[in-house]
């Protein structure tokens, strides 16, 4: 299965069955802070809400269609991060991530991210990769910043988050450098 090193403390591993206890213990650690902008949040209660969700996941990475991984961190699961489709015909992907409240301020998302963009253009030869994040979600919106992406837009009430909409930001980024 898929496993991506991306330095000696950091790695990127393709979720499987087995690993649903140890994501539901950090889903379930960082509810209230992961709540702020994940909708899927309170849908996942016990660890077997993973038991159909896990396979979907396996799926797509089999069907060549993106992949959800988790990242460790010394060996801990800290976060995820992963493709949500690869559009074939354009070349064209983006990525969405999430990390725990205690990882934060380490450079993980944005060191998987930056190892994420290598991969993406030299491995899978795409030309485009998306990152949107809610305008608030300050932390978040400095990855893509960070790492040379241009930002196109904002798309209004672009997500219902439990009792509001948040407007969206949208980055990109093109394999031959904007």
């Amino acid at each position: 299965m898929f496993s991506f090193q991306v330095d000696d403390e950091l790695k990127i591993e393709l979720i499987q069955q087995q690993h649903k206890e140890e994501l539901f213990r950090l889903i379930d650690t960082n509810r209230e802070h992961l709540r702020k902008w994940l909708l899927w949040v309170d849908k996942r209660q016990t660890a077997e809400d993973f038991d159909t969700i896990i396979p979907q996941w396996i799926s797509k990475f089999a069907n060549n269609d993106g992949f959800d991984a988790g990242i460790r961190y010394n060996e801990r699961l800290v976060g995820m991060i992963g493709l949500h489709h690869i559009d074939w015909k354009n070349k064209a992907t983006s990525i969405g991530y999430f990390l725990s409240e205690e990882a934060q301020g380490n450079g993980i998302i944005t060191k998987c991210v930056r190892a994420l963009i290598t991969y993406l253009f030299n491995e899978l030869d795409l030309h485009r990769i998306e990152i949107q994040c809610a305008e608030t979600n300050h932390r978040s919106r400095t990855i893509p910043i960070k790492l040379g992406f241009f930002e196109e837009g904002v798309t209004r009430d672009g997500q219902w988050l439990y009792d509001h909409y948040e407007n969206l930001i949208t980055y990109s980024l093109l394999k031959s450098k904007d």
